[in-house]
């Protein structure tokens, strides 16, 4: 008696693809890839490498902020460090003041913390606009009041209410002017 069994094709060769993809040669040729596959593993790629970048740019730019807020902050501290000096000699005139009999050396002490402020804002690179005498240019100085004078040509700056003020190129405060016209005849 025979029995029969059912053999699949596995059991009998089980490299089915092996067999199938031989060449005439007898070797074994290569499994071409899929293009949608690899066309999707490049998209993946590609989408892992530009959230990296986004998030690399994201942290620079936090660096960045936070560098620039810490300069800006030591800046400040560096100013306030060179303008205390100042203050202190500012308070001592005024302790001074009280008890002084002598006006002349009180003023004299005024005058000595106004050149360690002007000194110091030179050191710190600010520097006062010149007025007096100079052309009226709005672009530096602000005119608040017209004065009929001979003393100076018309147009030009004939007295500084208040003092203006450049850093480097950029002006902090306009000089407050008078500016000179000609009198009425």
């Amino acid at each position: 008696m025979v029995i029969l069994r059912a053999v699949s094709d596995e059991s009998v060769n089980p490299e089915p693809a092996k067999v199938a993809s031989e060449t005439a040669e007898g070797a074994p040729a290569e499994k071409t890839p899929d293009p949608l596959d690899e066309a999707r593993a490049e998209i993946q790629r590609l989408r892992d490498q530009l959230l990296r970048t986004a998030a690399d740019f994201d942290n620079y730019k936090k660096r960045a902020r936070k560098e620039q807020q810490d300069g800006e902050r030591r800046a400040r501290e560096d100013m306030l460090r060179d303008l205390l000096p100042v203050f202190d000699n500012l308070e001592r005139a005024a302790q001074h003041a009280g008890s002084a009999a002598d006006v002349k050396s009180l003023a004299d002490g005024v005058q000595m913390v106004i050149k360690l402020f002007l000194d110091t804002l030179q050191r710190l690179g600010i520097e006062r606009v010149s007025a007096v005498g100079q052309a009226f240019d709005p672009a530096l100085h602000e005119a608040v009041q017209q004065l009929e004078t001979k003393e100076h040509p018309p147009g030009a700056v004939a007295a500084e209410v208040q003092a203006g003020y450049r850093f480097g190129d950029r002006l902090v405060r306009p000089a407050m002017v008078v500016v000179a016209k000609p009198p009425a005849n």
